[in-house]
C-alpha cells in the first residue's frame, strides 16, 4: 500500500481532529452526550480517512463498516435527542 497524499482526504482528518477535541472538550465541561457521540462519529470518519490516507480504497469493506458504525452512532445521538432523553432538567 502506497501512501496517497490526496488534499481533500487529508483536510477531512484535520477537521475530523479538531472536532474530536472540541466534542470532548465538551463533554468534559459540561457532560453532554450529544458532544461525545458527534467526537466518537468524528473519530470514526478520520480513522477511514487515515485508513484511505495510508492506501486503502473507500470502497474497501473496513472503510464501509467503519463510516456505517459512525453514520449509526450519530442517527442515535440524534434520535436520542429528539426524544429529549438528553435534556438537562
Amino acid at each position: 500500500m502506497a501512501i496517497v497524499l490526496d488534499p481533500v482526504t487529508i483536510l477531512n482528518l484535520v477537521f475530523c481532529i479538531i472536532i474530536v477535541c472540541l466534542g470532548y472538550w465538551e463533554y468534559n465541561k459540561n457532560e453532554s452526550l450529544i458532544a461525545l457521540y458527534i467526537a466518537i462519529t468524528f473519530g470514526l470518519f478520520g480513522i477511514a480517512h487515515l485508513a484511505i490516507i495510508l492506501g486503502m480504497k473507500s470502497s474497501d469493506l473496513f472503510i464501509m463498516i467503519i463510516r456505517s458504525i459512525a453514520y449509526l452512532v450519530i442517527i442515535y445521538a440524534l434520535y436520542k435527542t429528539a426524544l429529549g432523553h438528553w435534556n438537562k432538567k
